[in-house]
């Protein structure tokens, strides 16, 4: 341990507690502390003291932040992104919500369900964020109909798209960070967590029937109103629709035949972005003026940071910190993986701690004698992590951004929601989840090893 290792660890750790704090806008500080990371551990030529050699050798000579940001997971965000925004100026999310409420016959409860499902469900595909931002606004003119709170309707959508955006390699950012590297694809993640996903969300909506089905009432008049919207008349642009859902498939449809072609997340979603705003005819200047450039530069300035912590050896010292467990049962480590991280990720940030974590965990696994080889058991792992992290978001109003932006939204319309009220909503449901996660992993297990 060099003065390199103590300046890493000092940055990476400040830089991680500003953004736990929020006293400093998350983007300033994740740049800010890449900066520094360029300039006392990345700038030296041989990072921690080890040259260069192999397969990192051929990456030498490229700038500096080629060689340390994931720009697979940025361009897969970045393409998601274009295609989010083209449908929503179309007025289909909005079609989808009034629908919802719709088939709900102005039923406050079964709307919460129906509206938390369809969540769910975008949030798979879609950025957890732009599904919240979608929803979010015709909730409140639903529930304004209605005259009830839309705090229970808009927290239930917000729980719902963590849930959901687990399902997939899209669909929640950790994910993304995960596969990456783990070297899971889309395929990987739909067949091993969306049928658990399901099932968790089929026990979160019976939980809510069973909760509010005394609490929430509205008079025949006010249910009346509902029926009385248009969905119809949220559909701006139909031909533009229909062309940008036809990308959209398509465009899943590269991420499910990674087995076959090839291509990489991020060039199916950039591809899929230009075949969406040259087919739907979009004004290109204003469809990326639309895109998240904040989580972009944010995802960018975790990774060097990240790549940092590995250059001056905290990652090393961190993963080699849990040889402890080396000696404790596979199944066990796996279950306090899942517990810890997901307790740490509700309580800072899950994409910030993912970003942290996987290179920790990976290293451990290189070294852990039960998981050395055994790919079973590695997967469990990412598995169990992938579940931890996303449903772990949860657990606080910092968890996740959705919950974040939710908070921003239903302050908007004059409805306060706390750190403390959010708390009350998530933190059951982030621990219903995660004993569920954990029976889910239990079982596996005992399925995949026979023993």
């Amino acid at each position: 341990m060099d003065w390199c290792f103590w300046i890493g660890t000092a940055v990476f750790l400040t830089t991680y507690l500003l953004i736990a704090t929020e006293k400093v806008h998350k983007v300033i500080c994740a740049l800010g502390g890449a900066a520094l990371m360029f300039i006392f551990v990345l700038s030296r030529p041989h990072g921690a003291g080890e040259a260069l050699s192999g397969a990192a050798a051929q990456y030498a000579k490229l700038d500096a932040y080629a060689r340390n940001v994931n720009f697979d997971v940025i361009f897969t965000l970045c393409g998601m992104m274009i295609l989010v925004n083209i449908l929503s100026t179309t007025g289909l999310f909005q079609y989808v919500a009034i629908k919802c409420a719709k088939l709900a016959k102005g039923s406050p409860l079964k709307m919460m369900i129906l509206l938390s499902i369809a969540t769910a469900f975008m949030s798979a595909f879609l950025d957890n964020v732009t599904t919240i931002l979608l929803v979010a606004p015709v909730t409140l003119l639903v529930c304004a109909q209605l005259g009830v709170s839309p705090i229970p309707f808009l927290m239930a959508e917000t729980l719902s798209s963590n849930i959901g955006g687990t399902a997939t390699l899209i669909g929640d950012p950790p994910n993304l960070i995960i596969g990456s590297a783990a070297k899971l694809d889309f395929n990987a993640f739909l067949i091993n967590l969306a049928p658990f996903i399901v099932v968790l969300m089929a026990i979160y909506m019976l939980s809510l029937y069973l909760y509010y089905r005394k609490k929430l009432y509205v008079t025949v008049e006010k249910r009346a109103r509902i029926m009385d919207l248009d969905e119809k008349a949220a559909i701006t642009d139909r031909k533009k629709m229909q062309r940008g859902l036809a990308v959209m498939f398509l465009t899943i449809g590269g991420f499910l035949s990674h087995s076959v072609t090839g291509l990489e997340p991020g060039v199916v979603a950039m591809a899929g972005a230009a075949l969406g705003m040259a087919l739907c005819k979009v004004d290109v200047e204003k469809a990326l003026e639309k895109v998240e450039w904040v989580t972009l530069f944010f995802f960018i300035g975790l990774f060097v940071l990240v790549a940092g912590a590995k250059a001056c050896g905290l990652i090393d010292v961190i993963g080699n910190g849990l040889a402890v467990l080396n000696n404790v049962h596979p199944l066990l480590v796996i279950l306090i993986v899942m517990w810890v991280c997901g307790s740490v990720a509700a309580v800072t940030n899950n994409v910030s701690f993912t970003a942290a974590v996987v290179s920790i965990i990976a290293l451990f696994m290189e070294n852990a004698p039960g998981f050395q080889g055994n790919t079973v058991l590695c997967q469990l792992m990412w598995w169990g992590l992938a579940l931890a992290v996303c449903l772990g978001g949860n657990g606080s109003l910092v968890g996740a951004a959705a919950n974040l932006v939710t908070a921003g939204l239903a302050e908007k319309a004059g409805y306060k929601v706390t750190f403390k009220s959010f708390i009350t909503y998530g933190l059951p449901v982030t621990i219903g989840s995660m004993v569920c996660a954990s029976i889910y992993i239990v079982l596996r297990y005992y399925f995949q090893t026979g023993f």
